[in-house]
């Protein structure tokens, strides 16, 4: 399956097919449980009154607004990443692992050292030639940060027996497109030149991503395409992930849940990513699913992971179709009756689903 170059040209990848789920047509049980819990907790005083708040704000474009917005969905995410990672089915990853800290240095967007965390398994701890994987944090591009979702984090780690690199990339709207993706990037070439001090085998270097990580990761892998440096990477997986500008399209012909969220996602991908959303609108930079034929030719090996009932659905299907056409496509697996994130709730039958396709990637694509 692994990739090749011919007179400089990346050959087709060759996909083991391993993933064959079938869809559900609706939400698993324990998903619609979750939903129901969640809307209970809505209707608390407190927090009913922030969420009508954010969808008030949706719709407004000046710059206070923006930063409301911002300030209220960073505080209601929060909530929820502590209920995943404080669930004790995830308290093996801290227990197996070993972490420690480093900073790497950047100039792209000033003098700035990016901040890594560094989830080492206990048993590969004396081992020199271990594969990397290099994973930006969800939240939207917008919020979170490494230390938010380290638990979860070291369970990758040592569900997939890798060294996993944390990046703490700057978030919009602090930071806008591309420099958000260049900060990951930079990681990406930092752990390749610098592999044998870090006990990394370079030929296993893997970047991974979910929700707006998805798109960061997407972003950098347009940046190394671009610079004839995919084969940096052996293996790319972008998890549930933000690809496009499919939300600014009519929304009556979208599922239930693009609906939902399609006037969120605008002014988070306008008003919040975007420096300047008028110029940069057909950018790969900034919606990587507008990658041309010929940049997703010289993606690294893509496996898309999604969720049947998620929210960037069909902008990730499109993509996986691309890819699959453009011969750097490995798998896209479909995790049934699920939603955007709840297969990350630990417990869950799509928990089960997704750490079981991770263990599986592993031992097929990277440590082989």
């Amino acid at each position: 399956w692994y990739q090749r170059r011919v007179r400089g040209k990346m050959t087709r990848v060759v996909s083991k097919h391993l993933f064959d789920f079938k869809p559900a047509g609706q939400m698993a049980d324990d998903v619609k449980a979750l939903e129901d819990q969640f809307e209970e907790m809505m209707k608390d005083p407190e927090a009913k009154k922030s969420m009508d708040r954010i969808k008030e704000l949706e719709q407004k474009h000046d710059h206070d607004s923006n930063m409301e917005f911002v300030a209220l969905s960073r505080a209601a995410i929060g909530p929820f990443i502590k209920f995943l990672c404080e669930n004790e089915a995830a308290k093996y990853g801290s227990e197996k692992t070993i972490t420690t800290f480093i900073k790497i240095p950047t100039s792209h967007d000033g003098e700035f050292d990016l901040p890594v965390e560094v989830y080492t398994p206990k048993n590969l701890e004396n081992e020199a030639k271990r594969a990397a994987y290099i994973y930006a944090h969800g939240g939207g591009a917008v919020a979170l940060s490494a230390a938010d979702v380290r638990p979860l984090s070291q369970c990758v780690a040592v569900d997939m027996n890798v060294v996993v690199f944390s990046v703490d990339y700057r978030l919009a709207p602090e930071t806008k497109c591309p420099n958000n993706i260049k900060d990951f990037y930079e990681a990406i070439k930092y752990v390749s030149k610098n592999a044998d001090s870090l006990g990394i085998d370079p030929a296993k270097i893997v970047i991974a991503g979910e929700s707006g990580g998805g798109y960061i990761c997407l972003g950098a892998m347009v940046l190394l395409a671009e610079h004839g440096e995919s084969d940096l990477v052996k293996l790319a997986l972008p998890c549930v992930p933000m690809v496009d500008d499919y939300c600014f399209s009519d929304p009556l012909p979208m599922t239930v849940e693009e609906r939902k969220a399609h006037l969120s996602m605008r002014k988070i991908w306008g008003n919040l990513i975007a420096a300047d959303f008028e110029k940069q609108k057909n950018s790969p930079h900034l919606f990587p699913g507008k990658a041309s034929e010929e940049i997703l030719e010289k993606f690294p090996p893509t496996i898309i992971m999604e969720a049947e009932f998620d929210q960037f659905i069909t902008e990730a299907t499109r993509l996986a179709g691309r890819l699959r056409r453009a011969g750097r496509l490995l798998e896209f697996l479909v995790i049934p009756g699920a939603n955007h994130m709840s297969s990350y709730v630990p417990g869950t039958k799509g928990s089960k689903i997704l750490i079981d396709s991770f263990k599986t990637v592993a031992k097929e694509y990277i440590h082989s």
